[in-house]
């Protein structure tokens, strides 16, 4: 029970679609085993570019999830955010059609969304004339759609909000709506968080912002090394992903699986800088602290946290000292590894990912490995589960966002207790 009494919340459907595939135990399988989704550029030609890699979705076929039609009319982030919540549903078992739709939400983020469609809509009106538009063409930019089309799809009723709090929006999208459905506000929502935009522009700003890697270019499956010596920036993807929250009370009531509970959660803002974290992990501790006491767990009794482990040079350190700040001499007996070392950083997308990964840590018992740890760095000194995946039982897991403008959030995840 939640301390103040609130209903508990658990995940009972998860979907993801990454650069590693949309195949929810290929995914798994692929971690374990340390496999990189980054590769060279292929969506536009990056050979202008200092940074030409990232993580791109492979393969991905939006007429599988909504027909041809609709697929015209909406843009990349919207067709991935469809696609994973049919996944999630179709995961957790739940019927949507036959519950009653005003106790069912849609909770959904992103820090870009549809905005490739603007510069395709700018285009024409430039280069042929407003009457050459696409009439869609504004609707299929806003971030809201992507909640629209979700709820549209399993016309659902309840709760709705769409959340842009840049590398901090999956997290606080899963956060924000497991408190929805723990203060009565839904009994069930499909949370979603997604991001596709790997164009020229998106990656040149990153560059102009010295934010990626410029020396693995040749290799692009070693660019992410998150708190390796050697790191030298984050490496842009793309992707979604989708956890099905349910109440207690609902998933018991149809007898459905659990991965974990969401537990706990908290948010802040740092103050400090637009970009920088605060060198003294101030607004990292506190919102670690607070999802910890929401959740009502000590830190002694954490098992494993997900960094947001970027594998920038400034971003590792100060979650390392953040993490000793808050931990003490434990933070060195907590194995802390970074998914981001396999798939790139998904912006608004990559806590929801990220919970996903905790999720079925904790649901499966393993710990996805840190790829690409070569060369230990002196700042960076906690187990960062290099290279190898290890079979660990998990009761508490601890889930780290931290975002552009200092905007940060936390996600705590338990095994489900009786």
């Amino acid at each position: 029970m939640k301390p103040d009494g609130g209903r508990r919340v658990v995940v009972t459907g998860l979907g993801v679609i990454t650069s590693l595939g949309s195949d929810l135990d290929g995914f798994w399988s692929a971690l374990l085993e340390g496999r990189s989704g980054v590769r060279r550029i292929t969506q536009f030609d990056a050979s202008n570019l200092p940074c030409q890699i990232a993580g791109e979705i492979p393969e991905f076929d939006p007429e599988v999830y909504m027909d041809a039609k609709e697929v015209r009319r909406t843009s990349r982030a919207s067709q991935i955010t469809l696609a994973v919540a049919q996944l999630a549903v179709a995961d957790s078992g739940f019927q949507v059609a036959a519950s009653n739709p005003e106790r069912v939400g849609v909770y959904v983020g992103t820090a870009i969304g549809g905005i490739e469609r603007l510069e395709d809509g700018i285009s024409v009106v430039r280069g042929k004339g407003a009457y050459r538009l696409n009439p869609f063409i504004t609707t299929s930019v806003l971030p809201n759609m992507l909640a629209f089309h979700v709820g549209h799809h399993f016309k659902v009723f309840g709760p709705s909000s769409t959340i842009t709090t840049a590398c901090a929006t999956g997290t606080q999208v899963v956060g924000e709506a497991a408190e929805a459905i723990r203060h009565g506000r839904a009994d069930v929502i499909i949370a979603c968080a997604a991001e596709a935009l790997i164009t020229d522009y998106a990656l040149g700003g990153f560059a102009a912002m010295r934010a990626l890697p410029t020396h693995f270019n040749d290799e692009p499956t070693r660019a992410s090394r998150p708190f390796d010596a050697d790191r030298e920036g984050f490496v842009f993807s793309e992707g979604a992903a989708c956890l099905l929250l349910e109440s207690l009370d609902s998933a018991r009531n149809r007898g459905a699986r659990i991965y974990a509970e969401i537990s706990g959660y908290a948010a802040s803002s740092e103050g400090y800088h637009i970009a920088a974290p605060d060198p003294t992990a101030a607004g990292a501790v506190r919102t670690m602290r607070w999802a910890l006491e929401d959740a009502g767990v000590s830190p002694a009794q954490v098992d494993y946290i997900n960094a947001h482990g970027t594998s920038t040079p400034v971003n590792d350190a100060v979650e390392t000292l953040a993490i000793k700040t808050l931990f003490g001499d434990m933070a060195f007996q907590i194995p802390v590894s970074s998914t981001k070392s396999m798939l790139g950083h998904a912006m608004g997308a990559s806590g929801a990912i990220e919970a996903v990964v905790c999720a079925m840590s904790i649901h499966r018992g393993q710990i996805h490995p840190t790829i690409n740890y070569e060369t230990p760095d002196p700042e960076c000194d906690l187990d960062c589960v290099p290279n190898l995946a290890r079979a660990v039982p998990i009761s508490t897991a601890l889930s780290n966002s931290f975002g552009l403008g200092g905007q940060n959030a936390c996600l705590v995840l338990s095994r489900m207790e009786v």
